[in-house]
C-alpha cells in the first residue's frame, strides 16, 4: 500500500541516496552469485574450443573442456550450468532418434560433469531442434509439427537425460501436455527427484537467431515456429500456459526471452508466487557485446543493469552467457 508522504521540504527522497552506505541501506533488490544459471554449449572432439561468431566470447566445448568450465563455475559459486549440443549434421532425421540415445553428446557431457563437478547442477535442453533434419522443435510431417507424437519422444529424451544424472529437466518445446507425460514417466521410472525448469512462456521471438547458429539449427530450419511458440503481443495466454504446467507438475518456470518480457516476469511472479526465471538470450548477450566492442557502452555496468532488471521484475534468477564474468565482478 502506498504511503503518503509528506510535502517538500519535510519530504527530500534524495536523503536516502545520498551516500553509497545509505544508498546500500535502502536497496530493494539483490544480485548474487546464487542467482545465475550458465548456459554452455557442447561439440564432440577433444581439447575442441569453437568460438561463436555471433556470440563474442562463448564458446563450444568437447566435454572435457566442458568439464573445466563445470570447475570454474564451482569456483565461482555459479550454482548451475545448462547444456546444449551441437549435433552432428549427419546424425539429423525426421524421427529425431539421436535424441534419446543413451550415448548421444548431451548425455555423455552430463554424465562426465556430474561425475567430475557434482556439486554444480546440471540442467539440460529437452527439445528436438538439435536433432532435427528440419529443424524444428517437434516432429514434422507434411510442414505440420505434431504435437502427440513429439510429446512421446520428448518423454524418451527426458529419460534418457535423467538416466545420464541431470538434476534439472528444462523442456522447451512449447508443445501441448508435455510437462504431464514427462513428470509422469519421471515418477514410474523412480526419478522422483528430477526437477523441471518448464520454458512455459517461450516467445516466437527474433532474438534466438545467435543461438541456433550454436548448436547447428539455423541453416535446417524450414519455416517459423508460430504454430507452437508464443505470439509476442500476449500476456494473458503466457498465464494460462505457466497455469497449465504448474498443474501438470512443473517446479519451476521459465519466460524467454528475458529483457523483452519483464511485464511477463512481473506477471507470472505476482499471479503463482513460484520459482520464476528468465533465459537472457543469445540476441541481448549479443546486442550488449556488439555495443561494448564498439564501445558505445559501458559493458560490465549494462550487464550488471540489465540482469538486476531480472530481479527487480521478480525472477529468481537467470540463464545468462554473462554468468563466469557477472560472478567475477561480484566476488570481486
Amino acid at each position: 500500500m502506498r504511503q503518503n508522504l509528506a510535502p517538500f521540504p519535510a519530504t527530500r527522497l534524495r536523503r536516502t541516496r545520498r551516500s553509497a552506505s545509505i544508498r546500500a541501506l535502502c536497496q530493494e533488490n539483490t544480485l548474487s552469485v546464487n542467482d545465475l544459471i550458465w548456459p554452455m554449449f557442447v561439440v564432440e572432439g577433444s581439447g575442441v574450443r569453437q568460438p561463436v561468431a555471433s556470440m563474442p566470447g562463448v564458446e563450444r566445448l568437447s566435454i572435457d573442456l566442458l568439464v573445466d568450465a563445470a570447475r570454474e563455475a564451482a569456483d565461482l559459486g555459479i550454482p548451475a550450468i545448462c547444456i546444449f549440443p551441437y549435433t552432428d549434421p549427419a546424425l539429423k532425421t525426421d524421427c529425431c532418434r539421436e535424441a534419446w540415445s543413451a550415448d548421444n553428446l548431451s548425455n555423455r557431457a552430463i554424465a562426465a560433469v556430474k561425475n567430475a563437478v557434482p556439486e554444480v547442477a546440471v540442467m539440460t535442453d529437452i527439445a528436438l531442434d538439435p536433432y532435427n533434419a528440419q529443424g524444428h522443435d517437434g516432429i514434422v510431417k507434411d510442414g505440420v509439427i505434431l504435437n502427440d507424437e513429439t510429446v512421446d519422444a520428448l518423454v524418451k529424451m527426458a529419460l534418457a537425460q535423467a538416466n545420464a544424472g541431470a538434476d534439472i529437466l528444462g523442456p522447451s518445446d512449447m508443445m501441448d501436455g508435455r510437462i504431464g507425460a514427462m513428470r509422469a514417466a519421471l515418477e514410474s521410472e523412480g526419478h522422483k527427484d528430477v526437477a523441471i525448469l518448464s520454458y512455459s512462456a517461450k516467445y516466437a521471438s527474433a532474438f534466438y537467431g545467435p543461438f541456433r547458429d550454436a548448436v547447428g539449427a539455423s541453416g535446417a530450419l524450414k519455416g517459423d515456429k508460430k504454430t507452437y511458440q508464443m505470439n509476442p503481443a500476449n500476456s494473458d495466454e503466457a498465464m494460462r500456459l505457466v497455469e497449465r504446467d504448474l498443474t501438470e507438475g512443473a517446479d519451476m518456470v521459465m519466460v524467454k526471452p528475458g529483457l523483452p518480457y519483464l511485464d511477463i516476469c512481473r506477471r507470472v511472479k505476482t499471479e503463482f508466487g513460484v520459482p520464476t526465471y528468465a533465459y537472457q538470450v543469445s540476441g541481448e548477450y549479443a546486442m550488449i557485446m556488439a555495443a561494448t566492442d564498439n564501445g558505445w557502452i559501458d559493458g560490465d555496468a549494462v550487464m550488471l543493469e540489465s540482469l538486476m532488471a531480472f530481479r527487480r521484475a521478480g525472477c529468481d534468477g537467470v540463464l545468462t552467457y554473462f554468468a563466469p564474468r557477472v560472478a567475477r565482478a561480484l566476488n570481486g
